[in-house]
């Protein structure tokens, strides 16, 4: 009787030895469905919110042909990002402190003397006072 396929001249193993060697197990692909030109359904890219807009906008506003670099932006939004969760860290302690469920302007007016020094807070109080001004006009 001859020897069977499976036991004859078996190549030696990346195990050592020590066993067969199973085949990576095969997924099934699953086709994405078409779109509407019949290609493949593209992926959507993951938005992410930054205030890179808002930031070009009152550049152009203050020096209109200046620009701003990439790593300048990232520097910028990372600095509004931090600025505004300590404002409202504070202000939401301060809420609470006051058995309060609503964070108004007036605790981020509060916040805003407690964390920024000096002359940065006055003027940081008359531009968002100025601007919770017009908003109440405008509704």
């Amino acid at each position: 009787m001859a020897p069977s396929s499976t036991t004859a001249a078996k190549a030696p193993s990346s195990t050592g030895g020590k066993g067969p060697v199973k085949a990576p197990a095969t997924k099934a692909v699953k086709s994405k469905p078409p779109t509407a030109d019949g290609g493949p359904k593209k992926r959507k890219k993951a938005r992410k919110e930054t205030y890179s807009s808002y930031i070009y906008k009152v550049l152009k506003q203050v020096h209109p042909d200046t620009g701003i670099s990439n790593k300048a932006m990232l520097v910028l939004n990372s600095f509004v990002n931090d600025i505004f969760e300590r404002i409202a860290t504070e202000a939401g302690k301060l809420a609470s402190y006051n058995k309060k469920k609503t964070i108004s302007s007036r605790e981020i007016q509060t916040a805003v003397r407690l964390i920024l020094p000096g002359e940065l807070s006055k003027h940081a109080i008359s531009e968002g006072t100025k601007a919770v001004t017009k908003f109440s006009a405008s509704t």
